[in-house]
Formats: structure tokens, sequence, C-alpha cells
């Protein structure tokens, strides 16, 4: 991911008082920290990592050699966005597709710091395509074209959160605290029976839980006071307090003492002892796990995994998308925006293959290779989108004909590929793409149930269902999960209408799928013109999707030397042999 552009970088680092580079995944930011010392040995000492899973204590150390300028360059993520003031940071690198005009100038803005500074950044794209990108983001800049934050409504979980703190100390009445929630945007919406069945959930377990008294938290005095008089209730609850969940979190630890980070669960279940891995720059060897600990020690393997984390599917803005169907629109018309004209030669094997979609069109591409069928389809509209609009398309054409599929899809289009023709052609194209029953399709094209009780886990955690253990002692991931499905099921069955097993759905489609963008670009589409081309081999859009898919397949070929013999494959634009390597 645009590694072999590391020497790019260093005069920049070189040339800068300090430089933050900034990366959109923990596990990227683990590789290019050692990609850069291995370019730049004599910077050992002056750069530093910093991310979200990296022990406390070194995190506040970088972040206190980054305000006395000591440092050099940070290789970072989000960690170091918001909230920090970082006078001596003269230049900003991004690496890899920001995926939002607001979050590239939130990052722009951590530099020039210091009267009369400019901020300084610059894009570095970790493939071609990206520079489309790059001309997408000058555009949107320049017309203040950047994305807004859409609240979140009617959380019921974080109100049930807040109504038990207030039982905690002095209590509260309800008519009161009725007048005051309804007072906020949040909640603004919430109607009385709402309030209702969440003063019942807190006070009697609601209509499912009423037999167990730990769900019965709050007493009600004669008063109408509503208050929490248990000192074991009101202690788990003051223990945790808060809204912010994440995937399952594992320490890792030194055998001779010392923590050096935090690493996702499901990532360390999958090594065995004596594997090696990377965190916080450094090489380890995994020694054992015990009592929710990584115990590790210093590894001489040259080679080690890099982590990855559940939060790296970032997906484009819609903002990003329709500034980028933008500029390839631009791309087909005269000129002169430097990144389009760099990209002429794969544009010219895009349109000899097959075509480069304009603003108003949607491309498809048919593409038969060994491996089957493949349909290619480019909405540009980022990948959560893609995601749901691959299933719905694949649960589509299963009625019209028994077909089984398999997908991949990332920030630009979807791929479907089958083991026979996938009957998508001009006489149903626009039926297939329409968004006449889409709830429904949604409902039935995904395991919406499955993730909704994986989503319920983190609504169960705010709103106090599920108690996550004393310090110390806390239960596992897998236990949390068990404990959540078994109420989402127990809310299924006698409480079908339970107020936090509808936030859970709503969340999933709202958040996971994007629903509304989704039906947005639904009616785009039946606006716009389908192109649907039958190329005779991969083209230069496809190649992205398909690389991608590969990763998922098992082979004992490394992927880079399959790769490579898929890039052979391509004709070159203008000599009709293999197409070279595009350097940027």
């Amino acid at each position: 991911m645009g590694i072999k552009l590391v020497d790019k970088i260093i005069p920049i680092i070189e040339q800068s008082k300090t430089t933050l580079v900034f990366i959109n995944t923990r596990g990227m930011t683990e590789m290019w920290y050692q990609a850069l010392l291995n370019a730049a040995p004599e910077l050992a000492g002056a750069i530093a990592l910093h991310h979200g899973s990296i022990e406390q204590e070194l995190r506040l150390w970088v972040e206190d050699n980054l305000h006395t300028g000591k440092l050099k360059a940070v290789v970072c993520t989000a960690s170091l966005d918001l909230g920090v003031d970082f006078r001596p940071v003269e230049t900003v690198i991004q690496v890899g597709s920001p995926k939002g005009v607001a979050r590239f100038l939130q990052r722009a803005g951590r530099s020039g710091h210091s009267p009369d500074a400019i901020s300084k950044i610059y894009f570095l794209p970790t493939h071609s395509l990206e520079l489309v990108e790059a001309a997408a983001l000058k555009k949107a800049t320049e017309e203040n074209f950047i994305e807004s934050k859409p609240p979140l409504l009617l959380c019921y979980d974080v109100l049930i959160q807040y109504l038990c703190t207030l039982a905690v100390g002095d209590g509260f009445y309800p008519e009161q605290i009725f007048e005051e929630v309804k007072s906020t945007f949040c909640f603004s919406e919430i109607t009385r029976n709402e309030f209702s069945e969440i003063l019942l959930h807190i006070t009697a377990g609601g209509k499912a839980l009423n037999q167990y008294d730990e769900y019965k938290k709050v007493e009600v005095m004669p008063d109408g006071l509503h208050k929490i008089n248990s000192r074991r209730i009101a202690m788990r609850h003051r223990l945790y307090i808060g809204t912010i969940v994440s995937d399952a979190m594992l320490k890792v630890k030194f055998m001779s003492g010392g923590y050096i980070g935090m690493i996702e669960e499901w990532f360390i279940s999958r090594l065995d002892p004596g594997d090696s891995f990377t965190i916080a720059g450094r090489n380890l060897e995994l020694v054992m796990i015990k009592d929710m600990t990584v115990i590790v020690k210093k590894s001489t393997a040259k080679k080690s995994i890099i982590p990855s984390w559940m939060g790296g599917r970032m997906s484009l803005s819609s903002n990003m998308g329709k500034k980028l169907r933008q500029a390839l629109d631009t791309s087909q018309k005269k000129n002169n925006i430097e990144e389009l004209q760099e990209l002429k030669p794969l544009f010219k094997l895009q349109n000899e293959l097959s075509r480069v979609p304009k603003e108003n069109e949607l491309l498809i591409e048919h593409i038969e290779t060994k491996d089957g069928f493949h349909l290619f389809v480019y909405p540009f509209e980022g990948r959560l989108v893609h995601e749901a609009m691959a299933a719905i398309l694949a649960y589509r054409i299963g009625r019209i004909m028994p077909i089984t599929f398999s997908f991949a899809m990332n920030d630009y289009g979807f791929e479907l590929l089958s083991d026979q023709p996938i009957p998508v052609d001009d006489s149903n194209v626009y039926e297939l793409f329409s968004e006449e029953n889409l709830f429904e399709d949604i409902q039935k094209s995904v395991n919406s149930t499955e993730m909704a009780k994986r989503k319920f886990r983190d609504i169960a955690v705010i709103g106090g269902l599920i108690f996550q253990g004393l310090p110390g002692e806390k239960q596992k991931a897998r236990h949390l999960q068990s404990s959540a499905s078994l109420l989402f099921k127990v809310f299924a069955e006698y409480e079908p209408n339970n107020i936090l097993l509808k936030q859970a759905y709503t969340e999933v489609f709202d958040q996971q799928m994007e629903e509304a963008r989704l039906r947005d670009m639904l009616q785009r589409i039946q606006k716009s013109n389908i192109i649907i081309t039958w190329p005779q081999r991969l083209t230069p859009f496809c190649f992205p999707l398909k690389v991608d898919s590969m990763r998922e397949n098992m082979s004992s070929e490394k992927l880079e030397d399959r790769v490579k013999r898929m890039q052979a494959g391509l004709p070159n634009p203008s000599k009709g042999g293999t197409l070279k390597t595009l350097k940027i």
C-alpha cells in the first residue's frame, strides 16, 4: 500500500522541522514506521509511532516530545486528529485516501500553528486511481464542499445510562426529566410511551426480564422519586460509566514486566505460541495468553505479522464519491489538472478495453476468466454502500435463476463472481438497481439478524444489561457476546417490540449499511445511463477489486507473484504488448 514510495517522503521529513505522517489504519502505521527506519536508519530515535493501541504512557511521551520539537516525525492514525495543538509541526503527509474532505482538512490543520505560519499537507497515493481522489480533494477544498456530521437520534441505551447515573446520585422525578430529555436534539422525537418503556426497563426489567431482580435497578420511592439504593448496583454502574465501546482488547506485556500496548482479541487468538508480530514498532514473540493479557518477549525473527484491526474498514464519504465521479468525467475532457494528466495512459487503456464512466453514467463490466464469470459494478459510493448493494444485487439476480455468488468490494465498486453467466443486461438492469422494496430486500439478502445481534452487544453494555466484570477480572469478549446473544433471543421471542432491540436494527441499517445513502445512490442510478461492456480481459478499474478478492483465497503462491501474472495479461495501450507499471 504505497510502501515503495517511502523514499519520496524522506526528503520532506528532512526538510521540515516536524512532520506528522497520517495513515488510516493501525496495522499500516506499524508497517510504515518500520519502512521509514529501514530506508533512513539515521532517523532512529527521531521518529515515533502513535496510535490508539499503544500504551498510554508511550503515547503521552510522544505527544510531549512533539510539543517540545524533539521528534522529527511521528507516524500516526486518527489518534492525533483532534484535541491537540503541536506548534512545532510544520508539515503533514497523508498516506492513502483520507476518505473524506473534512478529514483531509482536519489533518492539514495539525500543521502551521505558529504565528503567520501556513498549514501544509502532502497527499501520497497508494495506487494510481487515488490520484483521481487527489484531484477531487483539490476541487472540493476550493468549493468548500465539506461533509457535515449527521447527529445520532434516539439513542435509548445512552438515555438509560443517563437515568441510572441520576438515580445513583440524588435520584430524579420522571416528569421533570422527560422535559429535559425532550429538549435535546437527539431525543426531540421521543414519545411518552417510549419514555415509559425505558422507565419500566430500569425499574422492573421490562416485560421480558421482570422475573430477575438483577435488572430491577431503580427503586420508586413513595413520593415518585426514582433512585438506586443498592450499593452493589451503584458500584457496578460507576465502574462502567461511558459510551465508548470497541472490539475486545487485550493488554500486551513483556514476560519481564512492562506494558507495550493493546491488541484485539480476534487477531491474537489466531496466533500460536512462538509466532512473531509487530506492535508499537517492536518485533515480539507470543509466549502465551493469560488472564486477558498477552505475554510476549522480544523476537529476533526477520519477518513478523503486522496486526490488523477491525477499525480499518473506513468508507469513502458521499461528498468524496460525488467529487470523484466529477473528476472522472473531467478526465475525458480537455483539462490541465496535473493528476489527471499523469493518468492519461491508464484512462486510455480503460477506454480501449471498456469505458471511463461519465458523472451521469454507471459502468458495469462482464468479464470471463478461468475463475468464472465476473460482474464488476462501479458506483463510486464507498465500501459500506457497495457491500450492501452487492448482497442486494446477488439476492435479486438469485430470484431470476438459481445461482451462487462470491463478492468483493472497495470504495470504487464491487464484484460478483459465479461459475455461470450472470443474467444482467439491458432488459433487466434498471429493475435490478431499483429502490423498490429496498428495505425488504436488505433484510432478505444479508443476515441482518446476526448483524443486529453483534450491534446489540454494544447497546447492552452501554445500557447496563451486561456486567463486564470487576477490575482485573473482566469477562472475555466471547462471554459478553454469548450473554448479549441470550438477551437478544429473549427479547426477540418474548418482547419483539423491545426498544433496545429496535435500536439495534436501526443502527445496523443506518450506520453499517448506510440505507439512506444506498437509497440515494439507487435514485441517482435510475436517472443515469447504465453502460454495460464485455471486456476480453481485466481492466484497470477492476484490477484492484480482483486483487482484493484474491487476498481471501487460499493459495501457496505469493499475492505479489499472482498480481504480476495478472499484470502481464494486460495489453499496452500503444504497442499491444504487456502493460508497463505506471509510476507516479
